[in-house]
């Protein structure tokens, strides 16, 4: 009953989802695009035999590169397909896999979409990314045999009472799943108290994304333009409302050059009139010029070069966490052994976050002014930085490991009872 009623509220939601993305549309033209697959029409080819892995968005998108490349190794004969809900998620997984994986949009969670998007792809079996908790696909999956497994799974304080409403529809679906492998302790008690079942803790897969081979030699490049005598903090992936507090923290005394690098790329061009509104000399990482004297700010308006910007920096501040968004990724920062300063607002890492401030290789502060303080006082003190460089790399090094215990789970738990 609680999932029919689920439906019903889904159909009358049905009229208004154009609007909202024609809405969407306005600032990421992109969203016009591929409507029939949000429904569950497909012209895609399906070659045969298909792994499906679904990635919400450019995080997740990130996040499943190595277990990607774990997958084609141990099943060659296998094609994967790439299913998101956004067009950055497409346009990320576009860059860093090309032609190597199907793409495709997952169809919104309306029973007659959810059967097509199954009739038309057949996936041997599904993999679920982070906290993709879709009552009609999980019960369509387990009616039709498709083995589906909910991966790398978070589940903060916040997202969890917020599932704890819907009471029995949730636990349903988790019951449904008969894998699912959380980030940590704290996740799988989260999962087991809405209703899952069966819990493995295999580890945060984030830590397992290698940078690019030749991410030294991009770095050098870009720290060239920048200017090898200029230190450089980096505002990585930053949120609405969070640039604002962060030039007005940036002292007129200030030597260092700040890297602004906006999580969402429809919003370069608002982060762009913000620096001209406060007559602040800026430059755009897109013109890839040589940064001039007189720049005070770099707007990173570029797509997929975030190991690049942590490479070239010298610290780092990480966006979503200054205000209440819930913080970003900033493991891979740790990983590239740049300091990290993050703010009062990691609901969404909130394991790596204590962890990362308990090897020494995070520090938080409580808003923007203090975040600025802590990076001038880092970018001045050469001792404290390498000692935080050194724990960050050591951190990094210290939880990889979780596609290994992923793809052990997999074959184990899901694909072994079918």
């Amino acid at each position: 009953m609680p999932r029919l009623l689920y439906s019903l509220i889904l159909y009358l939601l049905l009229p208004f989802i154009p609007l909202r993305l024609l809405w969407r549309a306005r600032k990421q033209p992109e969203y016009l695009a591929h409507w029939a697959e949000r429904f569950g029409f497909y012209r895609t080819a399906t070659p045969q035999p298909l792994i499906w892995i679904h990635a919400v968005s450019v995080g997740e998108t990130r996040a499943a590169a190595p277990l990607i490349d774990a997958l084609q190794a141990r099943y060659p004969a296998h094609r994967i397909l790439l299913t998101c809900m956004t067009p950055t998620g497409r346009a990320a997984g576009s860059q860093l896999y090309g032609e190597r994986v199907l793409q495709a949009y997952l169809p919104y969670d309306y029973p007659g979409a959810v059967r097509r998007f199954l009739t038309h792809f057949q996936p041997a079996f599904g993999l679920l990314m982070e906290t993709e908790l879709w009552p009609n696909l999980i019960t369509a999956c387990k009616a039709r045999g498709v083995p589906l497994a909910l991966i790398n799974a978070r589940l903060s304080e916040k997202s969890a009472r917020g599932y704890a409403r819907f009471g029995s529809l949730i636990s349903e679906a988790l019951e449904n799943l008969p894998l699912i492998c959380a980030q940590s302790a704290a996740d799988a008690e989260r999962l087991t108290q809405l209703g899952a079942t069966h819990v493995d803790i295999t580890g945060n897969m984030k830590f397992d994304v290698a940078p690019p081979i030749d991410i030294a030699e991009q770095a050098k490049h870009l720290r060239e333009l920048w200017g090898n005598d200029r230190r450089v903090l980096l505002a990585a992936s930053t949120r609405e409302g969070e640039e604002a507090l962060l030039l007005d923290a940036l002292d007129d005394k200030s030597n260092f050059l700040l890297v602004i690098v906006p999580r969402h790329p429809q919003r370069f061009d608002e982060v762009a009139a913000l620096l001209a509104a406060r007559g602040i000399p800026y430059q755009r990482r897109s013109e890839n010029t040589q940064i001039r004297d007189e720049t005070r700010v770099v707007l990173g308006d570029s797509m997929g070069e975030m190991f690049t910007y942590y490479g070239a920096a010298d610290v780092a501040i990480i966006g979503g966490s200054l205000l209440p968004y819930g913080g970003q990724n900033l493991i891979e920062a740790c990983a590239l052994g740049v300091p990290v300063i993050i703010g009062p607002h990691t609901y969404n890492f909130t394991q790596v976050a204590q962890d990362a401030i308990a090897a020494g290789a995070a520090l938080r502060v409580v808003d923007a002014s203090a975040a600025m303080a802590q990076a001038q006082r880092l970018l001045e003190n050469a001792a404290d930085k390498q000692r935080m460089r050194d724990a960050a790399r050591e951190f990094a090094a210290a939880h990889r490991g979780a596609v290994e215990k992923t793809m052990a789970a997999i074959e184990e738990k899901l694909l072994a009872a079918h």
